[in-house]
């Protein structure tokens, strides 16, 4: 779509974007978290006063939008979007979202490759620091991927069927997992020998970053003469699967089931090829020179979901560790080591991020990782749309309590406390039922609701860590408060 076009569906978009917004209930904006633990507090009202921050001007040509790129160029990218955009739901940016993720949806075309706009900026054009025309354009391939996965991570969080179903989604969709593959070579067993720069302009010209750049393999933008990024092959891993969950959320079962096989296929890949067992970590590029090696990247193999051993994963976990990252990447950190049973060392990340000491701490995807971190990996909130279900576990070995009020999810607003690690409550204060799988790290056999018995389940985690959980309805007004003994 070239930029009239662009301007003249603004108003269109505006509209589906009100009355799909409409359909829901007015939202609390002032989310809050409390704790015990004040640091961890602290660092949370820390984090929701800077994302909010960066919120856009209501009268700003591009619509609802916030800082999600280098704050100087008042412009949001699609990678840090991707990321952003939990922790923006979390603090009442839903409109931004909605707005800035229909964009990118809408934005890609042939001209350029089935490539959208890396970055667009506040006057609703592609940011020209990135952007000279449809030719000519900076761009990293794991973007398509990671607004895919976006897109179902705001449809399982908030239950609107807009991001899976309107046009633009599905359209980007399609011409992601099929037109977009083909264009770059980037099918599986094509990896190691596809041409570095496969959609080049003619003539080419190697100091122009605009053409080299022009479908860089990799989030990592530091090494010289790239042919494949391993996080490359994690965002083919899992943009393949959401398509997967998207069919399979529509009824298309058998289509469902061949990307499915189709992202197995990169997993498989990943493993087999890229894990050094000299080193016993992943190697993180591969270059037009024929050999492997290690920089940045591994954020994205626990980012994506794409690995399943959890004797690599602890190694890739102890790696990063080890090293002082870049804020970008760090940002991801807190929910990533939340969910890969590293809860101190998420702590760790939370207060290292929010400190005023740490450099570059105001580059915008610091505030909402933080964010995240602390509702869906301290909190363990994770709601799923699929069911009209909210789940919640407490990742703390401390005896802290924590609880987050004015929660806007799935088309309602709760607040969810946990009293310990063996009690926790939830307050549906909006005007939708939700169910609500109340988990609880243990084997226990015995819990009471409101103080009457109810029957548990046991299962037990990736990690082998066994849970004890109970479901109930709550509707509107309700609060059920359980604990396991």
């Amino acid at each position: 779509m070239n930029i009239a076009s662009l301007l003249k569906c603004r108003l269109f978009t505006a509209l589906v974007t009100l009355c799909m917004l409409g359909n829901l209930p007015a939202f609390a904006q002032d989310v809050k978290f409390t704790s015990s633990d004040k640091k961890i507090e602290q660092a949370f009202v820390w984090a929701k006063g800077m994302a909010l921050h960066y919120k856009g001007h209501p009268a700003d040509p591009v619509g609802a939008w916030y800082e999600s790129a280098l704050p100087p160029r008042d412009a949001f990218c699609m990678r840090d979007v991707s990321h952003q955009s939990i922790g923006g739901e979390i603090v009442g940016l839903q409109r931004e979202n909605n707005n800035m993720l229909t964009l990118f949806a809408h934005n890609i075309s042939a001209s350029k490759n089935w490539c959208s706009y890396w970055e667009m900026n506040k006057a609703g054009k592609p940011a020209p620091e990135d952007y000279r025309n449809d030719r000519e354009f900076w761009y990293n391939l794991p973007a398509n991927f990671d607004v895919l996965n976006a897109s179902w991570r705001m449809y399982m969080w908030t239950g609107n069927k807009y991001y899976i179903n309107d046009p633009a989604f599905v359209n980007f969709q399609e011409k992601t997992v099929k037109d977009y593959i083909d264009a770059w070579v980037l099918s599986a067993d094509s990896m190691l020998n596809r041409p570095a720069h496969p959609n080049a302009p003619v003539p080419f010209n190697e100091s122009d970053s605009f053409h080299r750049c022009r479908g860089l393999p990799s989030y990592s933008e530091g090494v010289p003469n790239l042919k494949t990024g391993v996080d490359l092959l994690a965002a083919l891993y899992r943009g393949l699967s959401t398509y997967s969950a998207i069919l399979a959320s529509k009824g298309k079962q058998a289509e469902a089931k061949t990307y499915a096989i189709k992202a197995e296929k990169y997993r498989q890949r990943l493993e087999a090829d890229w894990w050094d067992a000299k080193d016993n970590l992943y190697f993180t590029y591969y270059g037009k020179d024929g050999k492997f090696g290690r920089d940045e990247g591994e954020t994205f193999l626990l980012w994506f979901d794409a690995l399943k051993d959890t004797t690599r994963i602890n190694r890739t976990l102890t790696h990063l560790a080890s090293k002082t990252w870049n804020v970008e990447n760090t940002s991801y950190l807190p929910l990533i080591f939340y969910n890969n049973n590293s809860w101190h060392k998420a702590r760790d990340y939370t207060l290292y991020l929010s400190d005023k000491n740490t450099e570059r701490r105001e580059y915008p995807e610091v505030s909402f990782g933080v964010i995240e971190g602390v509702v869906q990996g301290l909190m363990g909130v994770s709601p799923d749309a699929r069911s009209q279900s909210i789940s919640t576990i407490y990742k703390t070995t401390d005896n802290a309590n924590a609880s987050v009020s004015n929660l806007p999810l799935l088309g309602t607003v709760v607040n969810i406390t946990h009293q310990s690690v063996r009690e926790s409550s939830l307050i549906n204060t909006g005007k939708r039922q939700v169910k609500w799988k109340a988990m609880f790290y243990g084997n226990y056999k015995q819990a009471y609701a409101n103080g009457k018995p109810v029957r548990v389940k046991q299962t037990t985690d990736n990690w082998g860590k066994h849970i004890t959980f109970a479901e109930f309805a709550v509707k509107p007004g309700a609060q059920v408060k359980i604990s396991v003994k």
